[in-house]
């Protein structure tokens, strides 16, 4: 029998030494000693002008980046857990409903039709029109839905990969209409990145991540259920169709305020899921919260090869999960169809 919860003091220790290294590691490194001395001025509450650059890359770089990795990766492994038990297909992740998509077409309609990130307000215009666009795609998946009879899995991810098709094709239009000098900005963002993380930009995917915590912990009995297939859900008093809804647009808003602030990094809440159900099996409550866990620590490990393959460069961090996610999904092919042959 598993026993999740004893996975998860060794699974803190690995994310509590990753996080440390976000801090320290980086074009400019900084020893302990001077993160210690950041973080003693940042508790007292010390003026900014009283700030060494160490203290300044510290407080207003690194500290920023290591929560925005910690808040989307663990998010977006929550998303691909719920997704995967509402579709039943080991497959289903952000990108296959069109949520990254819609996301993205938002972005890159601010940055290619401006030419600029910033806008009418700010620095929020692009984390912004990330969320409008993600909120447009879940409307537009949920239209269709709506005029069909059922929502069954299947038919949630045909509307879902239409969608996303429709969005990406829009994204490639924008690009290809708009001022070719922000292509590089749309590359990067497309492709993802942490590198803009600040103060100020975290509220949005904390307040993502709470509520889609406090949902999926609110509904795990019912997910639970739902993994006995739909006539065990019914005999329970669970409308299933209803849950897929409640849990999709659950899930939608929470990618639209990952997405909106990191960009879109992909195959964290494909890979996850797996990952965390052969340390913790299907039950929710183990299952969410190695999900989480193990998504920070994967997002945060990421971003630090990302940070010092290519250095002083940076590669976009979408990059790198992309190549794991890619190897694992080769791996589980074979684990699992290898003897087939």
């Amino acid at each position: 029998m598993r026993t999740p919860m004893r996975r998860v003091p060794g699974l803190l220790l690995v994310l509590a030494g990753l996080a440390t290294a976000s801090v320290l590691v980086g074009a400019t490194p900084v020893s302990l000693a001077q993160v210690g001395h950041a973080l003693q001025l940042l508790m007292g509450g010390a003026d900014a002008a009283g700030y060494s650059m160490a203290d300044r890359i510290v407080v207003d770089l690194r500290l920023p980046r290591m929560l925005l990795a910690v808040l989307v990766g663990g998010g977006l492994a929550v998303v691909g857990a719920l997704l995967q038990t509402i579709t039943r297909n080991e497959l289903s992740d952000p990108f296959l409903f069109g949520l990254s998509s819609g996301s993205a077409a938002g972005a890159v309609a601010v940055i290619t039709l401006s030419g600029e990130i910033a806008g009418a307000m700010g620095l929020w215009t692009l984390p912004l029109a990330a969320f409008a666009g993600g909120m447009a795609s879940v409307a537009v998946v949920l239209v269709l839905l709506r005029r069909l009879r059922s929502h069954t899995p299947e038919r949630m991810i045909l509307a879902g990969l239409s969608v996303s098709f429709l969005f990406t094709a829009l994204t490639y239009y924008l690009v290809f209409l708009g001022d070719q000098r922000a292509a590089q900005s749309v590359l990067y963002w497309t492709l993802g990145g942490l590198g803009a993380a600040r103060w100020d930009s975290l509220p949005l995917p904390l307040a993502g991540l709470l509520l889609l915590g406090g949902f999926a912990w609110r509904k795990r009995p019912a997910l639970d259920a739902m993994l006995g297939g739909e006539n065990t859900a019914h005999s329970l008093g669970i409308d299933p169709q209803r849950l897929r809804i409640e849990v999709f647009i659950a899930c939608a808003f929470a990618t639209a305020c990952f997405v909106a602030v990191s960009g879109v990094i992909g195959f964290i809440g494909l890979m996850v899921p797996h990952l965390a159900r052969q340390l913790a099996g299907a039950l929710h409550r183990g299952l969410l919260l190695l999900s989480l866990l193990i998504g920070a620590a994967l997002l945060l490990a990421s971003d630090l090869l990302c940070r010092v393959v290519l250095a002083p460069q940076e590669l976009p961090v979408g990059i790198v999960t992309a190549s794991v996610g890619a190897l694992f999904v080769m791996n589980q092919l074979f684990n699992k169809h290898g003897d087939a042959a």
